[in-house]
């Protein structure tokens, strides 16, 4: 099973972030018919990069036998220690579109969602960048744990012979920062908070790490101690008056992505949290399954059958 190539296209600098709630009384036939537009040349011969994930209760209805995910469930509202909260805003459909220009990314966005307008409502929109090399708008730097290139598929996508197979787990977060507080840190406190240096994104010596440095909750391991690392494509977005970073991971697993938000916001049973939560907050947060190309195809052009056809609900 072939990976969506996009997940793993580097090197673009311009992000368009699309978030779609499906329509009450869209019928999955409906929706195929849609999906099916994204491939015309209006959308598909802009010369950028477009990934398409979709929710739980759609992938439910789209996929074949064999290519729903196990334990794929939405994305949960988190209430975490010391009130920090991560709100639950599960939506139906995903567009990613990466590329090398504001223009073609807001033209095939527009397109996109013309195309999709029929059965699916837009809910959120985020354009967002490449902020200098790859620096979230606190000045550290983004992704510096990825697993090497060879290894990215390995840890983004379901293994061969599991339901799925070749897929992705998304999450997907829209978080804001808080710059004045943060910037009143001397930076030898932001690089605890962090975990990292930030001139040159070293990590901490274990023996001057805090415990709860970002890096110290978002990262984990398995039961013996091997990490379990995500493949990370976040971006930032920012205006004068507010700055963010749209999150994304991919995962060959949900439970990874469960796991990572629990340590980070304090649920996981050891009664520490991630320091960053007093200075970034999430506002949106969903998981979204990324088809390998194969599952997208057969689901797209599938005969109706009736499966999910009758529900016509999207996500609250």
């Amino acid at each position: 099973m072939t990976a969506q190539p996009g997940i793993f296209a580097l090197g673009t600098r311009n992000h368009h972030q699309l978030e779609f709630t499906r329509r009450p009384g869209a019928a999955p036939g409906a929706i195929r018919e849609a999906q099916r537009g994204l491939r015309e040349p209006a959308v598909a011969g802009g010369g950028a990069n477009i990934v398409i994930g979709f929710g739980p209760d759609l992938w439910n209805a789209l996929a074949g036998t064999g290519e729903m995910p196990d334990d794929f469930t939405p994305f949960a509202e988190i209430h975490g220690l010391d009130a920090k909260h991560a709100p639950a805003t599960q939506h139906d459909v995903w567009v990613w579109i990466h590329g090398t220009g504001e223009d073609v990314n807001l033209d095939l966005a527009r397109a996109v969602t013309a195309v999709l307008a029929p059965v699916a409502e837009l809910a959120l929109e985020q354009p967002s960048f490449v902020y200098k090399d790859s620096r979230d708008l606190t000045g550290f730097v983004d992704g510096t744990a990825n697993p090497p290139v060879a290894e990215s598929t390995e840890v983004a996508c379901v293994p061969p012979g599991q339901p799925g197979e070749g897929g992705s787990f998304v999450i997907a977060q829209r978080w804001v920062h808080d710059p004045l507080a943060f910037n009143e840190l001397a930076v030898p406190d932001q690089e605890r908070v962090f975990g990292r240096s930030k001139a040159d994104s070293i990590e901490l010596d274990p023996t001057t790490k805090p415990v709860n440095a970002h890096i110290a909750r978002a990262e984990i391991e398995d039961d013996e101690g091997e990490e379990l690392p995500i493949f990370r494509r976040s971006a930032p977005f920012g205006t004068v008056r507010e700055q963010g970073l749209y999150f994304i991971g991919f995962s060959a697993d949900l439970a990874r992505l469960q796991t990572m938000l629990a340590r980070m916001f304090g649920t996981s049973g050891d009664g520490i949290r991630d320091r960053l939560l007093d200075f970034s907050a999430p506002s949106h947060g969903s998981f979204f399954f990324a088809p390998s190309l194969e599952a997208l195809n057969a689901a797209l052009n599938a005969e109706p059958d009736g499966a999910g056809a009758d529900d016509g609900h999207g996500a609250d």
